[in-house]
């Protein structure tokens, strides 16, 4: 158990092995969706840096396979490996996965590889 409250990265594969499909990235966006509820429950905050770059992607008028999209999704994640305080990640092939991984590792931040790794808060903890 731990007493700390984590702001917890959730990454993997998005655009990987979809060859700009984007019914295959939305399938690969709901994987990683789908760990942010056993982070949540387990008392921490998830964040998917998808869920900040594409919007920010739309509001310069692309989306996930234009140019702008490696200055934009990349960096999304690499500026929240600034203020998170672990990594989830998440099995499957991504060169961007691979990176924030490094990069936590670099920062001294743990990275879990399986939700059930991740310490439950414990619920008379912080809040």
């Amino acid at each position: 158990m731990t007493d700390k409250r984590m702001l917890i990265l959730i990454a993997g594969p998005y655009r990987s092995g979809t060859d700009g499909d984007p019914r295959a990235m939305a399938a690969n966006l709901a994987r990683l969706e789908a760990a942010a509820w056993p982070v949540f429950a387990a008392g921490h905050l998830p964040v998917i840096g998808e869920w900040i770059a594409l919007p920010v992607l739309r509001s310069a008028g692309a989306g996930p396979t234009d140019a702008l999209a490696d200055q934009v999704l990349y960096p999304t994640a690499h500026r929240l490996l600034a203020r998170c305080d672990a990594v989830l990640r998440l099995p499957g092939e991504s060169v961007g996965a691979d990176q924030d991984v490094a990069l936590a590792r670099r920062r001294g931040l743990p990275v879990y590889h399986d939700v059930a790794q991740i310490p439950a808060l414990d619920r008379q903890g912080a809040a």
